[in-house]
């Protein structure tokens, strides 16, 4: 698979499906990789070119200097797009992917055919929260706060029922670089896209997870009421809802992208 090169950041990156389909971009979380969508391979390769990668710090791409923002990771996106010839395609990021969304959205509009932004936030008034866990990972890794990140991530029920898959993206956070990390923690603390909202004309859909404790109901119903037109799927998980709930996450995102398909 490519690695591409973002302004001297190698980003590795995954594609994957009939090579005349519309393109699909995923864009995951903090703290995972492109694995945290597998679940999502086999139905969304039935009716989508897909484009995985790993963001800047995190899994096999680069890890430069930071602080990050959100328009270097943009701009990011934007030399993936290039480097693979795609004038346009459609995006579905999840929580740091949706921060990410919403600046392309608002400043490569003409790039996207449809948006997802789901278990996302596009602004956080409190500063302390990120300046804290920044601090802790930077005095003793991702380590101390792995089982406290898991319990935002998923539901309890959840956590009792799938503990291996749970095992498993503990794993790939406490793989992350702590530089890396760190890093795009910065951009998410310093984010701030309220103004960015009004701005996004591409069709979008947010998504919600009720139970989610990271990026609240609230953060996403702020979000849905500030695009234009967006549409709203509420989902009966907490953080990474791709993985809690896949099969309504899949029809939310198919029924949105691809009518008639689920």
């Amino acid at each position: 698979m490519p690695v591409i090169d973002a302004d001297g950041c190698p980003i590795h990156v995954e594609v994957e499906g009939p090579d005349q389909a519309p393109v699909l971009m995923l864009s995951n979380s903090i703290g995972t990789t492109l694995h945290m969508w597998d679940a999502q391979v086999a139905p969304f390769t039935r009716h989508f070119r897909l484009v995985r990668f790993d963001r800047r710090g995190h899994g096999k791409s680069g890890t430069p200097k930071g602080p990050y923002t959100m328009e270097r990771l943009g701009r990011d996106v934007l030399a993936i797009m290039d480097a693979l010839g795609l004038r346009t395609a459609n995006w579905c990021g999840l929580s740091m992917g949706g921060m990410e969304g919403m600046w392309l959205g608002a400043n490569a509009g003409d790039r996207f055919e449809r948006l997802i932004l789901s278990n996302t936030s596009c602004y956080y008034p409190d500063k302390n929260f990120w300046n804290d866990r920044i601090k802790t990972i930077r005095n003793g890794g991702l380590g101390p706060l792995a089982d406290r990140i898991m319990g935002l991530w998923f539901t309890k029920d959840f956590r009792g029922r799938e503990p291996l898959t749970v095992a498993r993206l503990k794993d790939e956070l406490l793989a992350t670089p702590v530089e890396g990390y760190i890093a795009c923690g910065e951009a998410v603390r310093d984010m701030d896209h309220r103004d960015l909202l009004a701005r996004i004309s591409v069709p979008t859909l947010v998504m919600i997870g009720r139970h989610d404790g990271a990026t609240t109901p609230e953060a996403g119903e702020f979000v849905r009421n500030g695009i234009p037109g967006a549409a709203l799927a509420m989902l009966d998980a907490a953080h990474l809802s791709n993985i809690e709930e896949p099969a309504q996450f899949n029809q939310a995102v198919l029924g949105f992208l691809a009518p008639g398909s689920t």
